[in-house]
């Protein structure tokens, strides 16, 4: 992995982590933290899609959709987790 793909996953983790707190309010981790949100929600969204036969297509604004949904599952796991 190149350091064009590290920054490329970075800005995307970063987008997706931003977009996923909008939409799931009251759990916003800070830039660092939603860098990471949206990073494991990329894989847990890489795991998840595939194993269901949804393909979003390829591209920038793919990998930030599919980025995005990923990290929404994964913040709304967390909220379960810290209320439960």
């Amino acid at each position: 992995m190149g350091i064009e793909s590290i920054i490329v996953l970075l800005i995307v983790g970063a987008v997706a982590g931003w977009l996923a707190g909008l939409i799931v309010k009251g759990f916003g981790f800070g830039l660092i933290g939603n860098i990471v949100v949206g990073i494991v929600g990329a894989l847990i969204a890489s795991w998840l899609f595939p194993a269901i036969g949804v393909s979003l297509g390829t591209g920038w604004i793919a990998a930030i959709l599919h980025s995005t949904i990923g990290a929404v599952i994964l913040l709304v796991l967390i909220g379960l987790v810290r209320r439960g």
